[in-house]
């Protein structure tokens, strides 16, 4: 090891940005290569060729503004209005509803915080273990990562299609391919919670109740209509979409409703900008950095690496899910696509496993990475949002980390479950 990544492995495990590690990798890459470092910046200016990239801001922002108003409060209501009633209603309301939410702003801390507030003392109000209540929220708040318009899924499409490995494949693909592994997770934790729930006091359904709902959430309902709509079918293309949801989120929230004042915009703005910047200043370098490993035939050197301890791709599957859900632990959705989806997915490719199926897997393994012991993102938001000590939160999330881990293997090893609706 030369003394320049010395001291760059040095400053990144003592905390530099993970942006300018990579950077650095790439910068010492192309010198030691030969190549002028301006190579760098140009990598980085690839970032305007993707016009599915204006995406990403356009979603971030519009789930930032539904979070800072009364959205996630109607969406509670509705969906008790019309779930509620069913066994362990409550539970499944609770399911659904951040299942929703998680979809719309694409990361599940900020679910946790945005209902859980509204649904952790609705639980305990309802008599339900103060256990189980807590558990399913830690373990509901990552559901909703594979579907449509989930940001992961965007912005593993935008780095696996930049690698050109493997057959082709567009957004919606992966929104498509996202359906059904979804509804799957979504079930099981439904179908779960009205069984260990069933005996649970639930009111009947009211109809003026569920009436009254549906009027308050008009302004909402046909967003969600549009976007699934439009982007299943075709009719608009992701980047089209992302500014019909940001359009759609200012009109009603801001003009119609007037739940948030102008004036609050430009901080709301700013702080999903924050997001959106670190996000695209680690996929610029990681561009960099990837041609720099293509380069150096890093790719093709792990493949045969593994392929001399592994010669099956079931094998090789169930490899790749104990190494993700691991990733999952230790970084951020964001950050773990952009630095890994270059090494596995030519991997994945040699051993005839579909970039569409290994996105489906990635996802899945990282979502419930978010809440794998003992260091899962969510479970130390919810220690804080909750104020429950972290292994009290481990011990609750237990039960639906199994079941969502039988979830993701079935979907790992059934990859007609992914690829059906192609």
């Amino acid at each position: 090891m030369s003394p320049a990544s010395l001291i760059l492995l040095v400053a990144a495990l003592a905390g530099l940005p993970l942006f300018v590690v990579i950077g650095g990798s790439a910068a010492l890459g192309f010198h030691s290569a030969g190549i002028d470092s301006q190579a760098l910046i140009i990598e980085f200016q690839r970032l305007a060729q993707m016009p599915v990239l204006q995406a990403i801001p356009l979603f971030t922002a519009a789930g930032y503004i539904l979070g800072e108003s009364q959205a996630p409060q109607r969406l509670v209501r509705l969906t008790q209005a019309f779930l509620g009633w069913l066994p362990g209603g409550l539970a499944v309301v609770c399911i659904a509803a951040c299942a929703f939410f998680t979809a719309l702003t694409g990361a599940s801390g900020v679910t946790i915080i945005a209902l859980g507030a509204l649904l952790y003392p609705a639980l305990q109000s309802a008599d339900y273990p103060p256990g189980y209540g807590l558990g399913l929220l830690t373990s509901a708040g990552s559901l909703g990562l594979l579907f449509a318009p989930s940001l992961p899924l965007i912005l593993y499409g935008v780095v696996a299609q930049q690698l050109q490995v493997g057959p082709a494949f567009s957004i919606q693909d992966l929104f498509l391919a996202g359906v059904l592994p979804g509804l799957l997770m979504v079930s099981v934790l439904g179908l779960h919670a009205m069984w260990v729930c069933r005996h649970q006091a639930r009111p009947r359904f009211a109809r003026a109740e569920a009436w009254a709902a549906l009027r308050a959430s008009r302004w909402d309902l046909p967003l969600p209509l549009l976007l699934v709509g439009g982007i299943y079918s075709g009719a608009i293309a992701v980047s089209e979409a992302a500014c019909l949801a940001l359009f759609w989120v200012l009109l009603t929230e801001v003009v119609i409703l007037r739940e948030l004042a102008w004036s609050r915009l430009p901080a709301i703005l700013a702080e999903s900008m924050q997001l959106v910047g670190g996000i695209l200043l680690i996929l610029g370098m990681s561009l960099a950095s990837t041609n720099v490993l293509i380069d150096a035939g890093v790719p093709e050197q792990l493949f045969h690496w593994v392929q001399q301890h592994v010669d099956s791709p079931w094998t090789f599957l169930l490899l790749l899910n104990v190494f993700l859900l691991l990733l999952g632990m230790l970084l951020d959705i964001f950050s773990a696509i952009v630095l890994m989806v270059p090494l596995l997915l030519p991997m994945a490719v040699a051993y005839e496993v579909h970039p569409v199926h290994l996105g489906i897997v990635f996802l899945a393994n990282l979502q419930l990475g978010y809440f794998t012991p003992p260091v899962g993102m969510n479970l130390f938001i919810a220690a804080w949002r909750f104020d429950q000590p972290v292994l009290t939160v481990v011990k609750a999330s237990l039960p639906f980390f199994v079941l969502l881990a039988i979830c993701v293997l079935l979907l790992t090893w059934w990859p007609q479950l992914s690829l059906f609706l192609l």
